[in-house]
Protein backbone atom coordinates (compact mmCIF):
# COMPACT_ATOMS: atom_id res chain seq x y z
CA UNK A 1 0.00 0.00 0.00
CA UNK A 2 1.13 3.55 -0.63
CA UNK A 3 1.41 5.53 2.41
CA UNK A 4 -1.57 7.88 1.53
CA UNK A 5 -4.92 7.25 3.09
CA UNK A 6 -7.92 7.27 0.98
CA UNK A 7 -10.80 8.75 3.21
CA UNK A 8 -13.89 9.83 2.11
CA UNK A 9 -14.37 13.67 2.55
CA UNK A 10 -18.40 13.26 3.51
CA UNK A 11 -19.98 10.84 5.60
CA UNK A 12 -20.24 10.28 9.85
CA UNK A 13 -17.51 9.29 11.31
CA UNK A 14 -18.62 5.48 11.54
CA UNK A 15 -17.89 5.80 7.77
CA UNK A 16 -14.87 7.31 8.24
CA UNK A 17 -13.55 4.78 10.35
CA UNK A 18 -15.15 1.69 8.21
CA UNK A 19 -12.53 2.91 5.71
CA UNK A 20 -9.85 3.88 7.80
CA UNK A 21 -9.40 0.68 9.56
CA UNK A 22 -8.24 -1.57 6.82
CA UNK A 23 -5.86 0.78 5.89
CA UNK A 24 -4.36 1.01 9.15
CA UNK A 25 -4.22 -2.80 8.89
CA UNK A 26 -2.58 -2.50 5.91
CA UNK A 27 -0.20 0.14 7.48
CA UNK A 28 1.06 -2.03 10.31
CA UNK A 29 -0.42 -5.16 9.62
CA UNK A 30 3.35 -6.72 8.76
CA UNK A 31 5.40 -3.83 10.67
CA UNK A 32 8.10 -5.22 12.76
CA UNK A 33 8.36 -1.69 14.78
CA UNK A 34 6.04 -0.40 17.36
CA UNK A 35 7.27 2.84 17.07
CA UNK A 36 6.52 2.88 13.49
CA UNK A 37 3.51 1.31 13.63
CA UNK A 38 2.72 4.45 16.29
CA UNK A 39 3.58 6.85 14.67
CA UNK A 40 1.67 5.59 11.51
CA UNK A 41 -1.80 5.12 13.30
CA UNK A 42 -1.05 8.25 15.37
CA UNK A 43 -0.55 10.14 11.95
CA UNK A 44 -3.91 8.50 10.42
CA UNK A 45 -5.87 9.53 13.27
CA UNK A 46 -5.26 13.26 13.50
CA UNK A 47 -5.28 13.51 9.29
CA UNK A 48 -8.77 11.46 8.99
CA UNK A 49 -10.67 13.42 11.54
CA UNK A 50 -8.53 16.59 12.11
CA UNK A 51 -8.32 15.74 16.37
CA UNK A 52 -6.78 18.48 18.43
CA UNK A 53 -4.13 15.68 19.33
CA UNK A 54 -4.01 12.21 18.92
CA UNK A 55 -1.14 9.91 20.10
CA UNK A 56 0.39 7.53 22.69
CA UNK A 57 2.05 6.83 25.71
CA UNK A 58 4.16 3.81 26.57
CA UNK A 59 4.74 2.30 29.94
CA UNK A 60 7.99 2.54 31.01
CA UNK A 61 8.90 1.41 34.62
CA UNK A 62 5.63 3.35 36.71
CA UNK A 63 5.27 5.91 34.04
CA UNK A 64 3.80 6.55 30.76
CA UNK A 65 6.05 8.60 28.52
CA UNK A 66 5.20 10.33 25.68
CA UNK A 67 5.80 8.36 22.20
CA UNK A 68 4.18 9.48 18.52
CA UNK A 69 1.55 11.82 18.61
CA UNK A 70 0.46 14.56 15.73
CA UNK A 71 -0.18 17.84 17.39
CA UNK A 72 0.59 20.52 19.79
CA UNK A 73 3.49 19.47 22.14
CA UNK A 74 2.55 17.87 25.37
CA UNK A 75 3.18 16.22 28.81
CA UNK A 76 6.01 13.94 28.60
CA UNK A 77 5.47 11.72 31.73
CA UNK A 78 2.73 10.37 33.65
CA UNK A 79 2.62 8.78 37.04
CA UNK A 80 0.40 5.93 37.43
CA UNK A 81 -3.65 6.59 37.93
CA UNK A 82 -2.82 9.97 37.09
CA UNK A 83 -5.17 12.01 34.84
CA UNK A 84 -7.27 10.49 32.16
CA UNK A 85 -4.07 8.56 30.75
CA UNK A 86 -3.17 6.93 34.41
CA UNK A 87 -6.83 6.18 35.18
CA UNK A 88 -6.94 3.97 31.95
CA UNK A 89 -3.58 2.69 32.51
CA UNK A 90 -5.32 1.47 36.16
CA UNK A 91 -8.61 0.43 34.86
CA UNK A 92 -7.65 -0.87 31.86
CA UNK A 93 -10.52 0.22 30.05
CA UNK A 94 -11.24 3.05 27.93
CA UNK A 95 -12.41 6.31 29.65
CA UNK A 96 -14.14 9.01 27.45
CA UNK A 97 -14.27 12.16 29.36
CA UNK A 98 -16.64 15.00 27.73
CA UNK A 99 -15.26 17.61 29.71
CA UNK A 100 -12.01 17.18 31.00
CA UNK A 101 -12.03 20.24 33.36
CA UNK A 102 -15.35 17.73 35.34
CA UNK A 103 -12.56 14.57 35.65
CA UNK A 104 -10.88 14.58 38.81
CA UNK A 105 -6.89 15.16 38.60
CA UNK A 106 -7.30 16.44 35.15
CA UNK A 107 -3.55 17.12 33.43
CA UNK A 108 -3.97 19.97 31.42
CA UNK A 109 -1.08 19.54 29.21
CA UNK A 110 -3.25 22.36 26.69
CA UNK A 111 -5.96 24.88 27.73
CA UNK A 112 -7.29 24.16 24.36
CA UNK A 113 -7.88 20.49 25.05
CA UNK A 114 -11.92 20.04 26.14
CA UNK A 115 -12.92 16.38 25.94
CA UNK A 116 -10.66 13.04 25.91
CA UNK A 117 -10.80 9.38 24.87
CA UNK A 118 -7.96 6.94 26.41
CA UNK A 119 -7.64 3.24 25.19
CA UNK A 120 -5.43 1.11 26.84
CA UNK A 121 -2.72 -0.83 24.88
CA UNK A 122 -2.99 -4.30 26.33
CA UNK A 123 -1.24 -7.48 25.30
CA UNK A 124 -1.21 -10.31 27.72
CA UNK A 125 -3.22 -8.84 30.11
CA UNK A 126 -0.72 -6.28 30.83
CA UNK A 127 -1.33 -2.45 29.44
CA UNK A 128 1.64 -1.40 27.72
CA UNK A 129 0.49 2.14 26.52
CA UNK A 130 -2.56 3.55 25.75
CA UNK A 131 -3.71 5.53 23.18
CA UNK A 132 -5.10 9.42 23.80
CA UNK A 133 -6.89 11.39 21.73
CA UNK A 134 -7.94 14.92 22.93
CA UNK A 135 -10.19 17.41 20.82
CA UNK A 136 -10.66 20.77 21.22
CA UNK A 137 -14.59 20.41 21.03
CA UNK A 138 -16.98 19.36 24.35
CA UNK A 139 -18.02 15.71 24.19
CA UNK A 140 -16.58 15.26 21.44
CA UNK A 141 -16.28 11.23 21.73
CA UNK A 142 -18.78 8.53 21.83
CA UNK A 143 -19.56 4.83 21.35
CA UNK A 144 -18.22 4.32 17.81
CA UNK A 145 -15.35 6.89 18.49
CA UNK A 146 -14.79 3.86 21.49
CA UNK A 147 -15.50 0.81 19.46
CA UNK A 148 -13.01 1.71 16.42
CA UNK A 149 -10.19 2.58 18.43
CA UNK A 150 -10.46 -0.22 20.52
CA UNK A 151 -10.30 -1.91 17.38
CA UNK A 152 -6.99 -0.01 16.66
CA UNK A 153 -5.72 -0.76 20.22
CA UNK A 154 -6.07 -4.38 19.31
CA UNK A 155 -4.05 -4.49 15.94
CA UNK A 156 -1.61 -2.75 17.45
CA UNK A 157 -1.59 -5.15 20.24
CA UNK A 158 0.09 -7.50 17.55
CA UNK A 159 2.98 -5.28 16.51
CA UNK A 160 6.61 -6.66 18.37
CA UNK A 161 7.56 -5.11 21.52
CA UNK A 162 11.54 -5.52 21.60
Amino acid sequence: MAEQLIIPQTGNREEKYRSLIPQIEALIGNEADLIAGLANTAAALYQTFGFFWAGFYLVKESELVLAPFQGPVACTRIKYGRGVCGAAWESARTIMVPDVEKFPGHIACNAESKSEIVVPLISDGTVFGVLDIDSNRLNDFDETDQKYLEIVCRMIAGIPRH
